[in-house]
């Protein structure tokens, strides 16, 4: 019978790839790990703790939100936070599905060096589905997918459906997972990163579960690439920008599973998805800093109330450009009072005029220093 699917190739899993075509992107994703590590550094507790529980919430959300599923983030960051020790005030306390979720997650990353087991496994599949239901349908929880029926994952309306994939048998998952997780545990002189994103094909090819195949495979990513930092603080998703890329991410994944073994095409594309989810954390990373660094810069300003608002307001994303009425509608003051606050942090170099022009004139902040002037 002619192979239609990966598994069905004679050699599976016996997988291959192009060190030509993956190693630049490995090395560049490597180097800005390296960096990112670098900058965490440079933050003190309370901000990486924060930066932490950015990421971990937008992780554990995102992943959610790939397969259609919205979480509470409320929720989710103080479940993270609880689970921490971190103290944070003001958030809901998170209900047993949402900590479930956030337990599965912490278990991945802060005991990264643990072996994965198929009890591990189980137990994260049981804190996805605490009511032994997907939905309104009853699914076999904590074990492997059990059956005779067919598995495939399919799209579209009943009666017009398209198949994008059929995983082998239940009969067969048991062994399927046992060499999976032998490999796992393995130590086959494979960088971590693209261990990341073997594991995360191999596993979903696998689907050994009723449901929840694409958020398990992504949590063992983020053991992998946990491992690949050596630490388990998590301070870039993969999972968020996987979500950015939802359509690409399903075409690579049907692209690879109906091919050979060699998935090249799968590796670089899990590369160049790393690599933009470390930049966007070395932006908001930098953001930290440079906010850190004006606060430092400026601690011994006098400001009133209005102005600090104002301040703030700029750093969290301040839409639009920030004129003097604008200034006078947030903090409900009257344009002169509006003018005097800006007219004050100029001359305290907290603000400057944009160099741009027009009608009305435009403030923002005076970030005429560098975080590496921080003391």
């Amino acid at each position: 019978m002619k192979a239609i699917y990966i598994w069905q190739q004679k050699d599976w899993p016996d997988f291959t790839w192009e060190d030509s075509k993956i190693s630049y992107k490995l090395g560049k994703v490597r180097g800005l790990q390296g960096k990112l590590v670098g900058k965490m550094s440079m933050l003190g507790f309370d901000r990486k703790n924060n930066a932490m529980l950015d990421t971990l919430t937008a992780e554990i959300t995102k992943s959610s939100e790939i397969e259609g599923e919205i979480l509470n983030s409320d929720q989710v960051r103080s479940s993270i936070a609880r689970h921490l020790g971190i103290e944070i005030e003001g958030l809901p306390v998170a209900d047993r599905y949402v900590d479930g979720v956030v337990q599965l997650m912490i278990d991945a990353t802060q005991n990264y060096m643990q072996p994965l087991t198929e009890e591990r496994l189980f137990n994260w599949h049981a804190a996805l589905f605490p009511t032994g239901r997907s939905g309104v349908y009853k699914i076999t929880v904590a074990d492997w997918r059990k059956g005779v029926e067919l598995m495939q994952v399919v799209s579209g309306v009943m009666g017009k459906e398209k198949i994008h994939y059929q995983p082998p048998d239940s009969d067969n998952v048991t062994c399927q997972m046992k060499l999976f997780l032998d490999w796992a545990n393995g130590d086959q002189k494979i960088d971590p990163v693209l261990k990341a994103a073997i594991a995360h094909l191999w596993l979903v090819s696998i689907h050994p579960f009723d449901d929840g195949n694409g958020r398990i495979a992504r949590t063992i990513t983020d053991l992998f690439l946990a491992r690949a930092d050596e630490m388990p603080h998590r301070f870039y998703s993969m999972s968020a920008e996987i979500r950015k890329r939802r359509k690409s991410y399903y075409e690579i994944l049907e692209k690879s599973q109906k091919g050979s073994l060699d998935i090249t095409d799968w590796l670089e594309w899990f590369l160049d998805c790393l690599e933009d989810a470390l930049n966007d954390a070395e932006k908001s990373i930098g953001t930290v800093l440079q906010k850190a660094a004006f606060w430092e810069k400026h601690r011994l300003v006098p400001m009133n109330e209005r102005q600090i608002k104002m301040v703030n307001l700029l750093w969290d994303g301040f839409e639009g450009k920030l004129t003097s009425s604008k200034w006078g509608k947030i903090t409900k003051c009257s344009a002169d009072t509006a003018l005097r606050d800006i007219q004050d942090l100029i001359a305290k170099g907290v603000l400057r005029k944009t160099d741009e022009g027009g009608r009305s004139t435009s403030y923002e902040l005076d970030l005429s220093y560098s975080p590496q002037n921080m003391r």
